[in-house]
């Protein structure tokens, strides 16, 4: 790895002393670098994992361990206080470093991590170059993957909604940034702009212990019997159990975020009854635990910016640490110890929502990027009641006469299957210029909204194209930002009805759809419907993941890389 760091150091001189170079040829003289360091980190990673040596079971003794952002921005607010104690008859042991000098303190009273905002001596610039702005990591990912394809380095970070930065140890001075973003444009994007925010304080994190007060960037925080209390504000809300070790570290943000490190068959237990429930038929929690095992093994890169893995909420898993845990859950767990679902040899993207309405989808249904073989789309039901073949959902009245198609699915009796829901031209004005404001869009000026139209579905019903045309312009919305820009829709499975009620002009319209979430692989209602039909989870996730294998995880399974990491040799 040493040699990786010392070259990139040396490239990072190169573009600061040579001006005459086009900026896009100095970036391409890290791309190589960027992808040699990306591919080494990922297949480390893997490599701890046990996945890419010889073909042989994973030890099933020694558990992967995930570092999950439990609380991602710690000292946000000033007044942020969080209190961590051990469990009944345990002890808090706390390490961190004083001038260089390891330190461990030990306790068996709780501790309370306040936020103390210091006046800074100078005022600190914190400055990125956002390249874009997104509502999913997937779409983002995709972004960068273009990016990097320019010769620009980049990053994804998630302030708030996800977005795509130049690297940050790359463009490193005010210079190197404002030369990039004139560069880039100069080449047409307008896009991409300069986020400079100049602090006079920042949060510092304290803790007294002993009738001491520390004051630590990094500090790791762990129990002889590896398990913590986490209670956020001052009693409002209960203490939250967790597995495993703390760290409460410095984040991209200039706060701090509190990371769990915990075993992954732990993770699951923490996962599953927030993901489909503890009620849930056998077969389709043993689905669900397969899937949940997959996704978090295909995801430990979303949050590299911030030296974790995975979040506790629906950006990634809904992940409560031990505080729901149940019989059936950990009994599904346990059933499928190990077990991941893979396509060529491959850990699978396993994707999966609460309600599809009816129908799955592809997965450039819904974010940009590439299509993967196993997600497509698969009428949500157990008996063959629509021919999509012969009846594309893609064609508008086929659209509306699946939508309004009630029984036979195998989520016909939930309430979020079918939905009608209706909203005044004011609140969508609203909601469209708030979500358009977010985006920073030249459109968030417009004052009216003269009619709404889907221009484009996909086989599976989706919207790939939304037209708004409005008092300064015509403009689209695509695929997944549609459930970003209005409140009514649940999914992008839906059509619009423009409504009158007795105006001469439009008071609104009817959202008028079906599902809840992106509808991409398996449908949690779904799912359960199959399983009260007697489905194994086998075929379960056959059905819903079509051309897909269920594996033991072993050291044979391809890890799943980046379009960066995949480009070492060229």
């Amino acid at each position: 790895m040493g040699w990786h760091t010392q070259h990139n150091k040396n490239a990072t001189k190169q573009v600061q002393i040579c001006p005459k170079a086009s900026l896009w040829d100095q970036n391409r003289v890290f791309m190589k670098i960027f992808i040699w360091r990306s591919a080494y980190k990922i297949l480390t990673t893997f490599c701890l994992l046990g996945l890419t040596a010889a073909s042989s079971p994973v030890n099933n003794n020694q558990d992967v361990e995930l570092k999950i952002g439990i609380i991602q921005r710690f000292g946000a607010t000033p007044t942020a206080k969080l209190q961590l104690s051990p469990t009944r008859g345990d002890r808090l042991k706390l390490k961190f470093s004083v001038n260089n000098q390891q330190q461990t303190l030990v306790t068996a009273n709780p501790i309370e991590l306040e936020t103390v905002m210091e006046t800074l001596p100078q005022p600190k610039i914190q400055e990125v170059v956002v390249l874009g702005d997104f509502r999913t990591f997937e779409t983002a990912e995709d972004s960068a993957k273009n990016w990097r394809s320019q010769g620009i380095e980049v990053e994804i970070a998630q302030p708030e909604r996800w977005q795509v930065w130049a690297k940050r140890d790359v463009y490193s001075s005010p210079l190197i940034r404002r030369l990039l973003l004139q560069s880039i444009q100069l080449s047409g994007q307008k896009l991409p702009y300069l986020d400079t925010q100049i602090l006079k304080q920042v949060p510092r994190v304290s803790w007294k212990i002993n009738g001491k007060r520390y004051q630590e960037n990094l500090l790791e925080i762990s129990t002889d019997k590896h398990l913590i209390r986490v209670q956020k504000g001052e009693n409002s809300q209960k203490p939250r159990l967790y597995a495993g070790r703390l760290n409460l570290q410095p984040n991209a943000y200039g706060t701090y975020s509190l990371v769990n490190q915990v075993p992954l068959e732990t993770y699951l237990r923490g996962v599953l009854p927030y993901e489909i429930g503890t009620t849930a038929p056998k077969a389709s929690l043993e689905a669900q635990a397969v899937l949940a095992r997959t996704y978090a093994l295909r995801n430990l890169r979303r949050f590299a910016v911030d030296d974790y893995q995975l979040c506790a909420d629906t950006h990634c898993q809904v992940y409560d640490g031990l505080n729901g845990v149940a019989q059936t859950t950990d009994q599904a767990i346990t059933a499928t110890k190990g077990i991941v679902l893979t396509y060529n040899n491959e850990l699978v993207d396993a994707l999966y929502s609460s309600t599809t309405g009816g129908v799955t989808a592809f997965f450039s249904d819904v974010w940009n990027g590439e299509d993967r073989p196993y997600l497509r789309p698969v009428v949500d039901a157990a008996t063959n009641i629509w021919n999509l073949s012969q009846k594309s959902l893609a064609d508008e009245n086929n659209f509306r006469q699946f939508i309004n198609q009630q029984k036979g699915f195998n989520e016909s009796t939930w309430d979020v299957f079918r939905w009608h829901k209706q909203t005044s031209l004011e609140d969508i004005t609203k909601d469209l210029q708030k979500f358009l404001r977010v985006k920073k869009s030249p459109y968030a000026k417009f004052k009216t909204i003269q009619a709404l139209a889907v221009t484009k579905r996909s086989q599976s019903g989706r919207i790939l194209d939304l037209a708004v045309k409005t008092d300064i312009g015509v403009f689209t919305l695509h695929k997944d930002e549609v459930r970003s820009a209005f409140a009514a829709p649940r999914s992008t499975l839906f059509y619009l009805q423009p409504l009158n009620k007795g105006q001469t002009n439009v008071w609104g319209y009817a959202f008028i759809g079906g599902g809840l979430g992106h509808g991409v692989g398996l449908s949690q209602t779904g799912a359960q419907n199959l399983a009260k039909l007697g489905w194994s989870s086998a075929k379960i996730l056959q059905f819903y993941y079509p051309g897909t294998e269920i594996k033991i995880l072993s050291n044979d399974i391809n890890p799943f890389l980046t379009s960066s990491a995949t480009k070492t040799g060229s």
